[in-house]
């Protein structure tokens, strides 16, 4: 074997290790890199198959390819050339992604799905469900679960905002890579919707988006996913329920004594669907002062009633899991899209009150077990 030869193999050995930002498999998996060659003088050349022509994450692909051949002993310097996957390729992409499956499927709802389904939802709006959602997400990604999160409040969507997402989502042929933000996979209609523009539709129409973003969505191996369902127990809620049997809910609400009979009526809503309501998160409890006193401005004991109720209506505990309280640097990090319960902390005691809340909910959450209710148990009968 020639020197060019091992280190042409070297190359490849090395780009297994570049991960595609979207998909998060390795570029050589997915039949990415079409050729590498090495010249006398040791500058390698290798040429990228992208998946779109427009593929947003074409600059940083280009760049983990040229450090990841560049650190290959023998190459004096790298040069990345890009071209685009021929529609038969992008079509064998899919296949391949779909795990050979011709149409999609969804994932989550098939028995032998080891994913976790957790739908965040509240009986009325502005209670903080998806400042909840948003920060679990990242807290459990942190803690190196792989998680995704879709923004099924259609109407109201703003999680984008939330995780700092700026990139439209690619399309390989009917299949849609999510953008990545903090080690997240987001989607969300506000990426197709031009800003500004209200989504106007019918039930019909929530339910097929909905069911596009849970089938045509490639998600991969997900620990986690996430659903921010709009409030109350409408058309999405319903939905939810049917594609997704196994979801378990998360209701949360505030202290105020109006939120909490209308968050009781949202997590009741099990009983019909059938989901079961692992705990109820209580929102904005109480203001922490200079002096050090609390300012309960909504009241108190919201969270507990909606505990108590729920676990009197189901027949079986429903836990208070947390109480978060009102906290500027948790709106801060909403509104710049940088979620304060995954933000590494440098000096010990320096995190804030809402932020140690939240990071405390999905730990929890993260090491709670998971029931078998509708899961294959691979039994055979001897």
């Amino acid at each position: 074997m020639t020197s060019q030869t091992a280190t042409t193999d070297a190359i490849q050995e090395a780009l297994s290790g570049v991960l595609d930002p979207e998909i998060r498999r390795p570029i050589t998996e997915l039949g990415m890199v079409k050729d590498v060659s090495v010249s006398p003088e040791g500058v390698a050349r290798v040429l990228i198959a992208l998946t779109t022509g427009g593929c947003p994450m074409k600059d940083t692909i280009s760049t983990s390819v040229a450090k990841a051949a560049g650190a290959v002993e023998g190459v004096s310097d790298v040069a990345v050339d890009l071209t685009v996957m021929t529609d038969q390729e992008r079509a064998d992409l899919r296949t391949h992604l779909r795990g050979g499956a011709a149409e999609p499927v969804i994932p989550f709802a098939q028995p032998e799905s080891l994913t976790r389904v957790i739908a965040v939802a509240s009986g009325k709006g502005g209670v903080g469900k998806s400042t909840v959602t948003a920060n679990l997400a990242v807290a459990m990604a942190q803690q190196g679960l792989r998680v995704g999160v879709l923004d099924a409040d259609i109407y109201g969507f703003s999680i984008p905002r939330m995780l700092g997402v700026t990139n439209r989502p690619t399309k390989v042929e009917d299949m849609i890579l999510p953008p990545v933000a903090h080690d997240v996979k987001v989607i969300s209609i506000g990426m197709f919707t031009p800003e500004g523009q209200a989504v106007v539709w019918r039930g019909p129409m929530l339910h097929r988006a909905l069911q596009q973003f849970l089938a045509d969505v490639y998600w991969g191996d997900l620990d986690v996913l996430l659903l921010d369902l709009p409030p109350g127990t409408g058309d999405v809620a319903i939905s939810v329920a049917q594609l997704l049997p196994g979801a378990e809910m998360l209701v949360v609400t505030t202290p105020q004594v109006a939120a909490a009979d209308v968050a009781a009526r949202a997590g009741a809503i099990s009983q019909q669907t059938r989901q079961r309501v692992i705990g109820v998160v209580e929102n904005m409890s109480w203001l922490t002062q200079s002096d050090g006193t609390r300012m309960e401005l909504f009241g108190e004991g919201g969270g507990s009633a909606v505990a108590q109720q729920l676990t009197a209506a189901l027949g079986h505990e429903v836990p208070l899991l947390a109480q978060i309280p009102l906290d500027m640097t948790v709106r801060q990090g909403g509104d710049i899209g940088a979620p304060v319960a995954g933000i590494a902390v440098s000096e010990p005691g320096s995190e804030t009150e809402g932020a140690t809340a939240l990071r405390t909910l999905a730990q929890h959450l993260a090491t709670a077990k998971r029931g078998l209710a509708g899961r294959r148990l691979g039994l055979s009968v001897i």
